[in-house]
């Protein structure tokens, strides 16, 4: 491209062939009580040490963020909540399982 001419934008399609912007819908995830939760524990290891998950939990971001800060002071231990899972730092579960039974929760398998 020269010095002196513009650069033309126009390539492509146009607003005025159908062409509209669409707001991109959330869909709304189902909030569930705690007595309606089916949830799993997985074991897995990061950076050599073993870490403990919980979920899948359907709970606002605020509710779960409660929970998990009341768990991580009465278990002395180090946690996060990311994508509707709680993950805890050591191998906890039954300690784990025992506080969010307290809670209301239900687990998939029995003890």
């Amino acid at each position: 491209m020269s010095r002196g001419t513009k650069l033309s934008l126009d390539i492509g399609a146009s607003w005025n062939e159908g062409w509209s912007l669409e707001e991109e819908k959330k869909a709304e995830a189902v909030l569930l009580e705690p007595s309606a939760h089916r949830l799993v524990f997985q074991k897995e290891k990061r950076k050599g040490k073993p870490v403990t998950l919980v979920g899948p939990f359907s709970l606002r971001d605020a509710d779960a963020q409660k929970a998990l800060s009341a768990l991580k002071k009465s278990l002395a231990c180090g946690g996060a909540y990311k994508e509707g899972w709680m993950e805890f730092q050591g191998d906890i579960s039954p300690k784990v399982r025992e506080h969010l039974e307290k809670l209301g929760f239900t687990f998939k398998n029995p003890k």
